[in-house]
């Protein structure tokens, strides 16, 4: 069952994008729906990487890669609770001159009606602030380091 889907325009390329999709220690940088994102494993992201994920109102999950293609731009992880599977969707495509990214939750599992209930409008609200979020970050001008360090 799918709960709070939004898709957002960015003006950057996709593979920007994707980068800063996949930098997910770094989320917290550019969405409140993250709190904390602490990776439990090392090296790049791929399937069956973990990370424990804190996010405001809700318990700090620990959530697993369960799909991911750069070549499609696809990445899918999903945490597991007593009843019910939540599954964080990320699709990244070429638009125009810069990328359509889709976001959206999926819920399985006896409990998943009952989760979506309770939590449609804070669901939702998330969602919008990760598209949001990575709108924003990607869309910003990318200062060289040797720049970074000059102006300091």
């Amino acid at each position: 069952m799918i709960d709070c889907q939004i898709s957002v325009h960015i003006d950057a390329p996709p593979a920007r994008v994707w980068s800063i999709l996949l930098d997910v220690e770094r989320w917290h940088e550019w969405t409140a729906s993250i709190s904390r994102i602490e990776r439990l494993d090392s090296g790049p992201l791929l399937v069956g990487s973990c990370a424990s994920i804190h996010q405001p109102r809700l318990p700090a999950g620990v959530w697993q890669v369960t799909h991911l293609d750069p070549s499609c731009g696809i990445f899918h992880w999903a945490t597991r609770s007593v009843g019910v599977t939540a599954t964080g969707c990320h699709v990244i495509e070429p638009e125009d001159a810069g990328t359509r990214a889709t976001l959206w939750l999926e819920f399985a599992g006896v409990l998943a009606p009952v989760f979506v209930w309770l939590l449609h409008s804070q669901n939702c609200r998330y969602v919008t602030m990760e598209a949001e979020g990575l709108k924003h970050r990607s869309e910003q001008p990318v200062i060289p380091p040797h720049q970074e360090l000059a102006d300091s």
